[in-house]
């Protein structure tokens, strides 16, 4: 009988011990969905492929970049929030003291918490950390493929764009220090002056595609309500989970500010145990989850119209490698021709452009979207999934697209091999390798694509025009010219 009860005892104890360790091992820094700092998660890739061997002769001759802006400062709406939840905790504690309730277990940060953000004026703009992170990945660029970067700075030769939003432009101009730093005679670090180049917002439809395009602006407004009740079930267990365990009258609002918080808290400013740590690992998986069901839904793979209005930016990149491919036939002479195109925009870009590349399919998955099937929603944890929004689209999350020129006797002359986050990738479209033919990237993964120009993907349909009735579509007209008229501006805040 002891020996059975000193075995269950030495079990009990070996979960607990276990138990403990995992929470250990658990860093909420790697669970923030979107809200990623880089250097945090860009070592996670999928440790079961191995990248593909570039053939002995092979050489990179242009290098396309699609980047994320890097870490930036929460919006103004955003700090207006944080704001609110310290005026509404105040009164939570206020009324628990009131009622004489224990409040043992609430954590000590909370009484009289304000917000690290308080009185700022202005926000969204690139952080310090931000600014690390691309300059960073500009060394680390010129490092990797030291012969596309060894011509002398001309805009024709490394082209630099961004979108007119300044932390993108921030982004590109980090980036640029970084990858001509030492090139100039500017400072101690020897810079030099580079040019960063934007269209328009109202006409940007290659990096802010998701501005310009009516019939997305459409799907996505229509779409938030249903979201946000799928998310319902999951706050309202967490809200009560957290009442329970505080013993405040957290509100559902309270529990996506705290949440917030917490991903504010752990990537700006590398605190971990305030706003993180309300929340036990599997509440956070929980959380993590329902923001990467949301970016799957509204800027993924969830509808079609997500990735086919990037269809410009995809012309683009293949456009940029044909000239290159050109130039290389044409023996142009060097410092002649473009050997980068390097372009730093927000999530709502760089999601919808590993859409296009399907990446993070496995291969029916990709039948799937070529056939322009619906894909089933990422399982719920503890369910595996491919789709992370820390890998996806974390800040200064990037796609990089190098052509390879290759030896006459290799079978193909021009490869392209995909990065994300500076590791090869797979793409199911090119039987699961990093290291493609050129004419079959452009066959299996290009050209379904291309089908839908972003203009019939993006203006109202006129088969739906037709079927409303004229007062209908008068009304819509009226509303569509006041809109105009009122100057109506698209909200950054997810950007």
């Amino acid at each position: 009988m002891k020996r059975a009860m000193a075995a269950v005892l030495l079990v009990l104890l070996s979960l607990l011990v276990h138990s403990n360790a995992e929470e250990e091992a658990f860093d909420v820094r790697q669970h923030l969905s979107t809200v990623s700092r880089y250097g945090v998660v860009k070592g996670i890739a999928d440790s079961s492929f191995v990248p593909s061997k570039i053939p002995n002769g092979c050489t990179p001759i242009h290098l396309n970049l699609v980047a994320r802006h890097g870490t930036r400062s929460p919006t103004k709406k955003r700090i207006k929030e944080l704001d609110n939840l310290a005026t509404h905790l105040e009164v939570l504690l206020r009324e628990a003291e009131e009622q004489n309730l224990s409040l043992e277990k609430l954590p000590g940060w909370l009484k009289g918490w304000k917000s690290p953000w308080k009185g700022k004026l202005k926000g969204g703009e690139l952080t310090i950390q931000g600014e690390d992170e691309l300059y960073d990945l500009g060394i680390r660029t010129r490092a990797r493929f030291p012969n596309l970067f060894n011509d002398d700075y001309h805009p024709d030769v490394y082209a630099i764009k961004a979108t007119q939003v300044p932390r993108a432009s921030a982004s590109a101009v980090a980036f640029g220090m970084g990858l001509f730093s030492g090139k100039g005679s500017l400072g101690p670090g020897r810079h030099r002056a580079f040019a960063v180049t934007s269209e328009s917002r109202a006409s940007d439809t290659k990096l802010r595609f998701h501005d310009c395009c009516q019939n997305y602006k459409a799907f996505k407004k229509s779409q938030e309500p249903a979201v946000d009740k799928l998310k319902e079930p999951v706050y309202d267990e967490i809200t009560s989970a957290l009442r329970r365990r505080y013993r405040l009258n957290f509100t559902r609002q309270d529990t996506t500010s705290l949440w917030f918080l917490c991903k504010q808290e752990a990537s700006l400013l590398n605190i971990v145990d305030q706003g993180c740590a309300l929340f036990s690992p599997s509440e956070v998986s929980l959380l993590e989850w329902m923001d990467d069901l949301e970016a799957f839904i509204l800027k993924g793979y969830g509808k079609s119209i997500n990735y086919r209005m990037g269809v410009p930016l995809l012309e683009d990149v293949v456009q940029s490698m044909e000239q290159a491919i050109k130039a290389e036939e044409e023996k142009h002479a060097p410092g002649s021709y473009e050997k980068a195109r390097l372009r730093f925009a927000h999530a709502e870009t760089v999601i919808p452009f590993s859409c296009l590349l399907g990446l993070f399919l496995d291969g029916s998955e990709f039948e799937k979207i070529q056939r322009e099937q619906a894909l089933p929603h990422p399982p719920k944890p503890p369910q595996k999934r491919n789709w992370r929004g820390h890998t996806v689209a974390p800040f200064g999350g990037n796609n990089m697209l190098v052509l390879y020129s290759c030896p006459a006797n290799t079978s193909n002359k021009h490869f392209v091999q995909v990065l994300h986050n500076e590791h090869p990738i797979p793409m199911p479209g090119c039987d699961g390798t990093d290291f493609c033919p050129l004419d079959v990237f452009k066959e299996r993964i290009v050209a379904p694509h291309l089908k839908h120009d972003y203009n019939s993907v993006c203006d109202v349909k006129l088969e739906q025009q037709e079927q409303k009735p004229v007062a209908s579509k008068l009304s819509q007209l009226f509303r569509w010219m006041f809109s105009l008229g009122n100057g109506e501006k698209s909200s950054l805040d997810e950007l």
